[in-house]
């Protein structure tokens, strides 16, 4: 039965450092990369995205996406480069075949802010782009895939503060290897329960139980039977933390469900994929 007792709670100074930052680190780019989580595409994806970034070009990498079924992220893929007019890309931490292309669209997208300059009369430089995007979603893996071929750190740039490093990626690309967080800013809770299911919200914002209990709570009728058949739920009985709690014998003293270890277990299978494929933001044409 569903309770509706989560609640994620932000604290309103973190948000504004976390804003200011970003900002500053906008006006040292010429384009942007902005990575979505593939299994909650529009829940991983900042509102008011194109006002944050100054309407700055970018891209958008839907990333993790060997957690979800290959049918429903063409789809997804579509949506978003209609909806937000942007080029859309897929990728995942154990595969680059997309590199290439990615890199490629990046020194593209970049190229009016480059004629722009030339037009002041400076000389053509290479594109600079950053990577941001909300917590957790794999800005790291992203910038970790881009550099991997090339590890030329180019050093502070003048004006730049001395901790913001660039690497050359090729001769037209320079990549800020700090990631953009994106700040917490959401009133929209069933935004932020999606959030929390993928782990893009510190664990100390909320308590497992009622994540886990919220995250069964849902899913539709087909996910809801990969869950009963990966824990071994008969199909007549409810798929609840007690239930599987007692499938696999996770028992406390006394005789009663662990919940909390259930609750940590149901998680950390949903995040790494060994329940099944995923994505739970509804397809809205």
């Amino acid at each position: 039965m569903k309770t509706n007792k989560l609640h994620i709670q932000w604290y309103p100074g973190h948000i504004a450092k976390a804003e200011r930052k970003l900002k500053e680190q906008l006006s040292l780019v010429d384009a942007i990369i902005e990575v979505l989580d593939a299994r909650i595409p529009y829940s991983s994806c900042y509102e008011n995205i194109a006002g944050l970034i100054n309407n700055k070009p970018r891209l958008i990498l839907l990333n993790k996406s060997d957690l979800v079924e290959s049918k429903d992220l063409k789809k997804w893929v579509s949506l978003l480069g209609k909806r937000f007019n942007v080029p859309v890309f897929t990728t995942e931490a154990k595969k680059n075949k997309d590199l290439n292309l990615i890199i490629k669209k990046a020194v593209e997208i970049s190229e009016p802010a480059i004629q722009a300059l030339m037009k002041k009369g400076l000389l053509r430089r290479p594109a600079r782009i950053m990577v941001v995007g909300m917590p957790n979603v794999g800005k790291s893996s992203i910038i970790n895939k881009l550099t991997r071929s090339s590890k030329t750190k180019t050093g502070a740039k003048a004006g730049v503060t001395r901790q913001q490093q660039w690497v050359r990626i090729n001769p037209q690309l320079e990549l800020l290897d700090t990631p953009g967080i994106i700040p917490m800013k959401l009133d929209n809770q069933e935004k932020a329960k999606k959030l929390a299911f993928v782990n893009s919200i510190s664990e100390n914002a909320y308590s497992n139980e009622l994540v886990a209990e919220e995250l069964l709570s849902i899913l539709t009728p087909a996910q809801n039977e990969k869950f009963k058949k990966y824990y071994n739920i008969d199909n007549e009985s409810e798929l609840s933390i007690t239930n599987i709690a007692l499938a696999r014998n996770w028992i406390i003293s006394g005789g009663s469900p662990d919940i909390e270890r259930t609750s940590i277990y149901i998680l950390r299978d949903f995040r790494e994929g060994k329940i099944g494929k995923f994505i739970l933001d509804e397809f809205e044409q």
